[in-house]
């Protein structure tokens, strides 16, 4: 009796354990890889998040074809050893870090002071750095919950403070990393961003953070037209990097957790939307879209797609990151 459940249990996890397997090679066979051959030579690209993952690759990609290429990072230490890798795979030496923790609007200011200061111009902006989200709430030293911070507000504050620079710049570019998790998260209370009035969720706020991307995206694209600036997020899909192995252990985390390493596309493969959105001809005319793949792409929740949610989003968060006057993108 014992030994047909045991066996049958047994089936069970080798059958699942195959189809998993089966799919993740099917997977990755399916991923499309950035194409253009473009020279990035005298062009400068700021990557947040690129000490390791997708952003890392980004980064090794662009030196290889030439790029200036700015390491916006809050580790620096872990920083510094990825620059030195890349310039001597690259044989590039304009790979600098630049320290930014994206969760403190304090060093969002301090970074983009120092590159208003020392950079003639910025070609791409890569928004990238991102956390899963922990366990329990934890409120940032501006009083702001940790996951929305890291990714939506300390990025909302650092476009508008670089925006006059990519104006000046033009033709540039904004790259957002956002994720089909996005598409989980069925209404937005604008008046509640960092959980003041409901229970707070880790899942609950990586979902409303990759969806307050997707909608900041296309409310700058709309702001942005005319100016030559492109500004596009992207989904890179499941893939192997540690942003849930820091996440604390909700549930869909530890699932990510499981999966990723057998289903996902490696971190390479993750990287190339960014790279296309960074470098193709095509992503130069097009602006205020989803990307997956290296395509556009309709895989969209209606929330995201509201215009007006987008404006007000854009108004709260002014008020959550206390923009100044000389701050806000009327300003430039």
């Amino acid at each position: 009796m014992w030994g047909l459940v045991f066996g049958m249990i047994a089936f069970v996890v080798f059958a699942l354990s195959f189809m998993a397997v089966l799919f993740g090679y099917i997977y990755r066979l399916r991923v499309c890889y950035a194409g253009s051959v473009v020279n990035m030579k005298g062009k400068t690209v700021i990557i947040t998040g690129a000490s390791a993952g997708i952003g890392k690759e980004a980064a090794q990609d662009l030196a290889v074809r030439g790029a200036r290429v700015i390491l916006a990072c809050r580790n620096l230490e872990k920083a510094a050893k990825v620059a030195d890798e890349i310039q001597l795979c690259s044989g590039n030496k304009q790979v600098l870090v630049k320290e930014l923790d994206t969760s403190s609007l304090t060093s969002v200011r301090a970074f983009t002071d120092k590159i208003r200061a020392e950079e003639p111009r910025i070609d791409v902006l890569v928004l990238n750095a991102g956390i899963g989200g922990p366990d329990n709430k934890i409120l940032t030293e501006d009083g702001l919950e940790l996951t929305m911070a890291t990714n939506h507000f300390g990025h909302f504050l650092l476009a508008n403070r670089l925006l006059g620079l990519l104006k000046e710049s033009s033709p540039s570019r904004v790259v957002v990393t956002s994720s089909m998790a996005h598409a989980n998260l069925k209404t937005l209370d604008i008046k509640n961003l960092t959980y003041e009035k409901s229970k707070y969720s880790p899942f609950h706020a990586y979902s409303q953070s990759k969806a307050c991307n997707i909608l900041f995206t296309k409310y700058l694209a709309e702001m942005l037209k005319g100016t030559g600036v492109v500004v596009n997020a992207l989904c890179p899909g499941l893939v192997r990097t540690d942003i849930f192995q820091k996440s604390g252990g909700f549930y869909i985390g530890k699932i990510f957790r499981v999966l990723a390493p057998i289903m996902g596309k490696t971190a390479l493969q993750g990287a190339q939307t960014i790279i296309h959105l960074a470098i193709s001809e095509e992503a130069a005319t097009i602006s205020g879209k989803f990307f997956e793949n290296c395509k556009v792409s309709d895989n969209v929740s209606e929330l995201v797609c509201d215009i007006g949610l987008a404006k007000k989003l854009w108004e709260a968060s002014e008020d959550y990151v206390n923009l100044q006057p000389e701050e806000h993108y009327k300003f430039y």
